[in-house]
């Protein structure tokens, strides 16, 4: 695989990554990203079964209805679904782990260092910190595939992100104002028979160097962990 360029097209939002469950919701979007192989709808960081290591996963192209999976989401060869670690604190990435499909392949690369002047928006394929590759998963299908301690998924999943979308509309509306959202046991989830395109990396911590403080501070007795700041990107090649 050649070096190309990617450039950012649509950044997930930041997060602090600690030991507890983190999720970045964004089904909306701009007419330049929406409903295309760059959208990202959401981000998970959390820590996996084995307590050594952290689980990123990247959810594009959402919503979609589960006949359309097959048919109209793919993932592009042109576009880069990128995971940004900072490790010191700065909210700059330190390390990046890609993937980018070819054919019916994703390919992974790193852990690898960014180097300063690579920061932000533009980004070249680490091809020499190739890390492993997994075939791409069919709506029927859980393909997963490890390499370097690192475990790998691509493919379409059942969309995990609980909104009671109707409901949304109504109170931005203003038709039910005051009221607000409806308690839990009462909402409906507009995306519990949706699909999204899924790219999911394990990565032993070891690989990712000492995380920093936690942005929060000290916070009680014991404070708070070091945590990682990590968001993803997609970028496409120009």
């Amino acid at each position: 695989m050649k070096k190309n360029k990617f450039y950012v097209l649509f950044g997930g939002i930041g997060l602090i990554l600690g030991s507890i469950f983190l999720i970045a919701s964004d089904h909306i979007d701009s007419p330049a990203v929406a409903g295309n192989t760059v959208d990202i709808a959401d981000f998970y960081a959390f820590e996996g079964s084995d307590p050594n290591n952290t689980v990123f996963v990247a959810t594009m192209q959402g919503p979609l209805i589960p006949g359309a999976v097959t048919e109209n989401a793919i993932f592009s060869e042109d576009v880069m679904v990128e995971f940004n670690i900072d490790n010191t604190g700065d909210f700059v990435e330190d390390l990046v782990i890609q993937a980018i499909r070819r054919d019916s392949i994703m390919y992974f690369f790193g852990p690898s260092v960014v180097a300063a002047e690579n920061a932000g928006l533009q980004s070249q394929v680490y091809v020499d910190d190739f890390a492993g590759q997994v075939e791409v998963s069919k709506v029927d299908e859980t393909l997963t595939a490890s390499g370097n301690g690192m475990t790998f998924f691509a493919g379409p999943r059942r969309d995990a992100f609980f909104f009671d979308f109707n409901q949304y509309n109504q109170v931005v509306s203003g038709a039910v104002a005051p009221v607000g959202f409806l308690p839990a046991g009462e909402a409906s989830d507009f995306f519990v028979n949706l699909n999204v395109m899924a790219v999911v990396v394990e990565v032993p911590n070891s690989l990712l160097g000492d995380a920093p403080p936690h942005v929060a501070g000290t916070v009680g007795v014991n404070g708070l962990p070091n945590a990682y700041n990590v968001w993803v990107t997609t970028k496409r090649k120009q």
